[in-house]
């Protein structure tokens, strides 16, 4: 499949980068003040138009006019001109704050923040070189792991000749396979004590197009089987939500580019992935076209417009190149939140964000298989003991064949 324009690919980033929350925080006041202004004109400028054209108070209307637009105007300066300066000072104080220890990793809540902001403003944070973009990575106690032999060593003591590589959806990181109720399961330590794979949690910037993280997963790939400390004999992919298009299109691409690592994977497993498209992310094209359609409503359509190229990208789902020929399984799992997938409400329902003829349907050929599950919502699917159910049978089926 040929790459898409990218805006993340094509524009040069900030030779210094920004440096993080303040700046982040000051461009989004800034923005949204301008837009807020915006609409302010269009409304008050619709009334004073109106006013301005009766005789009577035609000349009152322009004086009031004029006044009107010098507060508004000054007003809104003032915002812009506080903002900047109040959040660029508390940039410039960030900037010089310790770093933490090489011992203490980022928190979990520090770490789900900057995932999230990546996943709505993710393009426009690394076009712009801020500091919270993330950098594609293997993660390992909240910090990336060097794709070297030596750094692989030195953080995999025992590293095992079987790899499953686990991808996070969109707005998250690798946290979400972190179980956290009783009855949920750390699918990486399962596959471990089952299969004998070591699980290796993937990080990566949501909000850049889905054909740009693929293109770094699939090159970030044939580095990690070229530097792991011992020869690797299986790579098994599992991808949540966005992460399992993220990852087939990285298939599509090494394929075209003749890698190695597609010929040592033995299965590609998408959890609630939009293979056809997400609807809540057509509903907001539409919302788009119709707040654009009138002068006082489109500034609100340039604020929902903002949002990442990677949402954007999830309205239509991936539409695979018809010449690629996959060897390894490819296995979908969709789910609904009606306990029975066939009750009337479970197609429209789907996980909450995904449908089920979404996650399950797809034209590709070959080894391929669906499961539909119920009474599972959208990010249970990441820890679902049913779900890893059918991700065991599934390998204990590849492995007998």
């Amino acid at each position: 499949m040929k790459p898409k324009d990218s805006k993340a690919t094509t524009k040069a980033r900030s030779p210094v980068p920004a440096s993080g929350y303040s700046d982040a925080t000051r461009i989004a006041v800034q923005e949204t003040a301008a837009r807020v202004q915006e609409m302010h004109q269009a409304i008050a400028g619709k009334s004073f138009d109106v006013l301005t054209k009766i005789p009577v108070v035609s000349g009152p209307a322009t004086i009031a006019k004029a006044i009107h637009d010098a507060v508004s105007g000054g007003i809104y300066a003032a915002i812009h001109h506080g903002a900047g300066g109040t959040l660029g000072a508390a940039a410039l104080i960030e900037r010089h704050l310790p770093e933490r220890g090489q011992d203490a990793p980022p928190g979990r809540i520090a770490s789900s923040v900057r995932s999230a902001l990546n996943g709505v403003f993710g393009d426009h944070l690394e076009q712009i070189g801020n500091v919270l973009a993330i950098e594609m990575g293997i993660y390992v106690q909240g910090r990336p792991v060097a794709i070297e032999s030596a750094a692989l060593a030195a953080t995999f003591p025992k590293p095992g000749m079987r790899l499953c590589v686990l991808i996070h959806g969109l707005a998250c990181d690798e946290h979400c396979w972190e179980p956290a109720a009783a009855d949920a399961l750390d699918f990486g330590a399962r596959l471990n004590a089952d299969f004998g794979f070591t699980p290796l949690y993937l990080r990566y910037n949501t909000g850049l197009p889905i054909d740009e993280n693929a293109t770094r997963l699939s090159a970030l790939l044939e580095r990690l089987l070229t530097a792991w400390p011992v020869p690797v004999e299986t790579l098994l992919l599992i991808g949540h939500s966005m992460g399992g298009l993220v990852a087939r299109q990285a298939c599509e691409r090494a394929v075209a580019d003749a890698l190695a690592w597609p010929e040592k994977t033995c299965m590609l497993a998408c959890l609630g992935s939009p293979h056809l498209g997400a609807p809540l992310e057509r509903l907001g094209q539409l919302a788009n076209k119709a707040l654009d359609a009138t002068r006082v409503t489109a500034p609100l359509g340039r604020i929902a417009a903002a949002r990442s190229q990677g949402i954007k990208d999830l309205r239509h789902g991936l539409r695979p190149d018809p010449k690629t020929t996959h060897q390894m399984a490819l296995r979908f799992i969709g789910s609904s939140l009606t306990d029975d997938v066939n009750h009337p409400l479970a197609e429209w329902l789907g996980d909450g964000l995904v449908t089920l003829g979404s996650a399950t349907g797809h034209p590709l050929v070959g080894d391929v298989e669906s499961t539909r599950l119920g009474g599972i919502a959208h990010m249970a699917l990441t820890t679902d003991a049913r779900v890893y159910a059918c991700l065991q049978s599934w390998l204990k089926a590849i492995a007998a064949a």
